[in-house]
C-alpha cells in the first residue's frame, strides 16, 4: 500500500509544473552531459561552503553561471521543442551565460580596484547580456511571471517621470541601472542570490540524500500506521504525509505530485469524491511551505531579510503550522462523518514496528538538523551534518535497498543539482525587483500610502495586505513569491505597527494559500488531474477546507506569541503559549464545524452561526473573548445535543 518513491524531497523540479515548458526526459549522451553537469554543481556547492574561503561574490558567480548551463539544458525554451535533446537556442544561451558571468568573474576586481567602479562600454554590454539570459532561464524554470515582474521592474526604474502619483520618482539611467543590478551586490548577485548559493543549495542535497535513502517512502507508511484505521483514514493520512514530506519541500505542487499520487486514490477507494480527495492534498501539500524546518526554502530568506538567527524562524513557525494541519484534520474528519465513512482495513495497514526496524534510523537525520540548530549553529553547518548523519543511518539501517552507495551519492548530485534550479534562478532574478525597490524607494512609498489611506486601521491594512500578497504570489514558487511579497506588502505591515516577523510571516503565509486559491490556484490544480476532478470544483473545496488556515495569519498579526514573539510591553510564559494553542484549537474545531456544516448531523442556521461566532471569539486573543466564545460554543453544541436526541435514536458521540 505504500507509494515507492525517488524523487528528490526538496525542489523537484521534475514534478514541478510551475515552470514554464516543464522538465526535459533528455536521452543518450544529453542526459550524461547534463548529469554530469549537475554533479559538478553539487560538488562545487559543497566545496565553496565547506571546505575552501571563496570570496562570496566569486562563489556567487559560479554558482549562478553552473546554475544558468543547466537550466537552459534541463528546461527547454517551449513545449514544441525537442524534449530529448539540447537544440541551438540552449547552446547559444549557456554560452551567452558562461561570457557574461565570466567576465565579471575574471573583471570584478578590474572595475572595482583599478577602474575605482568606474565601468566601461564593454561592462554595460555584459551586463544587458547577463540580464536577458536570466530573464530568458526564469521564463522557463519558473514561468512566465517572474520576467514580466522584473521586466515591469526595469521600465519602472527607467522611466519614473512618466509614472503617476505616488509611484512617481526622478528616473535611473540605463547604465546606472545595469551597473547596481550586474557590477555591485545590490541586484542580481546579491541577499537572494547568497542565501541560495549557501543555505538553500545545502539543504536542497540533504533533502536529495534523505530521498535516494528512502525517506519518502518511510513518511507515507508511518502516515499509514499513524492514521490509516482512522474514519477518513486515507485523507488524514494524505495531512500527515504531506506535512512530514512537506517539511523539507519548496514546491506545494511538487508535493502533490509526490504525495498525491498515492494518497488521492486510497482516498478515493474509500468513498471521497474525487474533488475532495484533490483538494485535501492540496491543501495539505500547501501547508508544507509554512511547515518548518525548511519552509520552502523561505526561511532562509526571511532569516536574512529580518536580520535574526533562522532557529528564530523554525521556533516561530512551530504553532501556525500545527493550527493549520490540525484544521485540515478537522476538516476532514468532519466530511468522513458527514459521509460515514471508515478507515482502511487492518490487513493493508503497514507494522509500524517493522517499519521502524527496517528504516526508523532514516528519521535521525531530522532530529540531527533540528537539535544542531537548537544548539545555536548555523544552518549551513546543520545541513552539513544533516547529509552526513543520512549516509551514516542509511549503513546502520536494516533495509539494505537504503544504505546510500557512490551511485546513490552521484544519484542525490544529479537530484540536488537539478532541484535547485529553480529557487536558484528564482533568486537572481528577484533579485532585480529588490535592487529597484530599494532604488526607487517604492516599498517604503506604498506602505505609508495604504497606512494612511486605510486610516491607520489594522484590520482594513491587514485585509488590503491579504489580497495583494495572494495576486501577486499566483503562479509562482514558495522563495519567488515570499521575496516577492517581502519587498511590496510586509513593509505596510511593519509601518502599521505589526510585528517585523508577524509581519513577514502574514504576507508569506497568504501568499503561500494562492497555490489553493482561485483562479490560478496550481496546487489544486494538480490534485485535481490526480484525482480525475473539476480543477475549479476542487480548487473551490480547497479553499472552503482551509478557510480556517485564512484565519491564522490574522491571528499572528494580532497576537505575535503564537510565534512565539512578546508583543511590546508583554513577557511570554509556558502558560500564555498554552493558552493561546488551547483556546484556538479549539475555535478552529469550531469555525470547521460551522463551515463543514455539521456536528453529529447537519446545523441549523442558528447553530452554525453560535459556532462560527464563537469560533471567531476564541481565536481573537484575549481573556474576555475567549470566555465569551467558549460560552458560545458550549451553547450551541447543548441545543445540537438536545435537538438530535429529540429527533434520532441514533447514540451521540463528538
Amino acid at each position: 500500500m505504500t507509494k515507492s518513491t525517488s524523487e528528490p524531497i526538496v525542489q523537484s523540479a521534475d514534478l514541478d509544473k510551475e515552470a514554464g515548458g516543464g522538465i526535459r526526459l533528455l536521452e543518450g549522451p544529453y542526459k550524461k552531459a547534463a548529469a554530469i553537469i549537475a554533479v559538478l554543481f553539487s560538488v562545487f556547492a559543497i566545496y565553496s561552503n565547506g571546505l575552501s574561503n571563496i570570496q562570496e561574490i566569486y562563489r556567487n558567480l559560479i554558482f549562478l553561471g553552473i546554475l544558468l548551463v543547466m537550466t537552459f539544458f534541463y528546461y527547454p525554451a517551449g513545449k514544441s521543442s525537442n524534449q530529448k535533446r539540447f537544440t541551438a537556442p540552449d547552446y547559444i544561451f549557456a554560452a551567452l551565460a558562461i561570457a557574461g558571468l565570466g567576465y565579471l568573474l575574471l573583471n570584478y576586481t578590474t572595475i572595482h580596484v583599478d577602474r575605482g567602479s568606474q565601468p566601461i562600454m564593454i561592462d554595460y554590454v555584459f551586463g544587458a547580456i547577463t540580464i536577458i539570459v536570466l530573464l530568458e532561464a526564469s521564463r522557463r524554470a519558473v514561468g512566465i511571471f517572474i520576467p514580466i515582474l522584473c521586466g515591469g521592474a526595469i521600465v519602472y526604474a527607467l522611466f519614473g517621470t512618466y509614472f503617476p502619483w505616488i509611484f512617481g520618482h526622478a528616473g535611473f539611467s540605463l547604465e546606472r541601472l545595469l551597473y547596481r543590478l550586474y557590477m555591485t551586490t545590490e541586484g542580481v548577485l546579491g541577499l537572494t542570490l547568497s542565501t541560495a548559493s549557501t543555505f538553500i543549495v545545502m539543504f536542497v542535497l540533504f533533502g536529495a540524500f534523505l530521498s535516494v535513502s528512502g525517506a519518502t517512502q518511510l513518511f507515507n507508511d508511518l502516515a499509514l500506521a499513524i492514521a490509516g484505521r482512522k474514519r477518513g483514514g486515507p485523507a488524514q493520512v494524505a495531512v500527515i504525509s504531506s506535512a512530514l514530506t512537506g517539511s523539507l519541500s519548496g514546491s506545494a505542487v511538487a508535493n502533490v505530485a509526490t504525495t498525491g499520487a498515492f494518497t488521492i486514490p486510497l482516498m478515493k477507494s474509500i468513498g471521497l469524491k474525487p474533488k475532495f480527495a484533490g483538494a485535501v492534498e492540496a491543501a495539505a501539500s500547501t501547508g508544507g511551505m509554512i511547515m518548518p524546518p525548511i519552509m520552502g526554502a523561505a526561511a532562509f530568506i526571511m532569516a536574512g531579510f529580518l536580520g535574526i538567527s533562522y532557529t528564530t524562524v523554525i521556533l516561530a513557525a512551530i504553532i501556525p503550522s500545527f493550527l493549520y494541519y490540525i484544521a485540515l484534520i478537522f476538516a476532514i474528519d468532519i466530511e468522513a462523518k458527514k459521509q460515514g465513512l471508515k478507515g482502511i482495513s487492518k490487513e493493508n495497514i503497514p507494522d509500524v514496528v517493522q517499519i521502524l526496524k527496517e528504516r526508523g534510523v532514516l528519521l535521525i537525520p531530522i532530529i540531527v538538523v533540528i537539535t544542531t540548530l537548537l544548539m545555536g549553529k548555523t544552518a549551513l553547518f546543520a545541513g552539513f551534518a544533516g547529509i552526513g548523519a543520512v549516509i551514516v543511518a542509511s549503513w546502520l539501517a536494516k533495509d539494505k535497498s537504503s544504505r546510500i552507495t557512490i551511485s546513490k551519492t552521484i544519484e542525490a548530485f544529479i537530484e540536488g543539482g537539478r532541484g535547485t534550479i529553480q529557487v536558484g534562478i528564482a533568486c537572481a532574478a528577484i533579485g532585480i525587483i529588490i535592487c529597484v525597490v530599494t532604488m526607487t524607494g517604492i516599498g517604503s512609498t506604498l506602505a505609508y500610502n495604504i497606512v494612511e489611506l486605510t486610516g491607520g486601521q489594522l484590520w482594513l491594512i491587514l485585509i488590503v495586505v491579504m489580497l495583494t500578497c495572494i495576486v501577486l504570489s499566483m503562479g509562482l514558487p514558495s522563495t519567488a513569491l515570499y521575496i516577492v511579497v517581502a519587498v511590496t506588502a510586509a513593509p505596510a505591515l511593519v509601518e502599521a505597527g505589526v510585528n517585523p516577523i508577524a509581519a513577514h510571516f502574514f504576507v508569506f503565509w497568504f501568499g503561500a494559500l494562492s497555490n489553493i486559491t482561485p483562479p490560478v490556484a496550481l496546487a489544486s490544480y494538480t490534485a485535481a488531474g490526480l484525482a480525475g476532478a473539476n480543477a475549479m470544483q476542487t480548487s473551490w473545496e480547497a479553499l472552503r477546507i482551509s478557510l480556517p488556515g485564512f484565519i491564522i495569519p490574522f491571528m499572528i498579526a494580532y497576537n505575535p506569541i503564537i510565534l512565539l514573539q512578546a508583543a511590546e510591553g508583554e513577557t511570554i510564559s509556558i502558560l500564555s503559549v498554552a493558552l493561546v494553542v488551547i483556546t484556538s484549537t479549539l475555535g478552529i474545531y469550531a469555525l470547521a464545524s460551522s463551515l463543514g456544516n455539521y456536528l453529529n448531523a447537519k446545523l441549523t442556521i442558528v447553530e452554525r452561526v453560535l459556532m462560527f461566532a464563537g469560533a471567531l471569539m476564541l481565536i481573537k486573543p484575549g481573556m474576555i473573548t475567549d470566555i465569551a466564545g467558549f460560552g458560545l460554543c458550549v451553547f450551541a453544541i447543548f441545543f445540537h445535543i438536545i435537538r438530535v436526541k429529540k429527533s434520532s435514536s441514533v447514540e451521540i458521540t463528538i
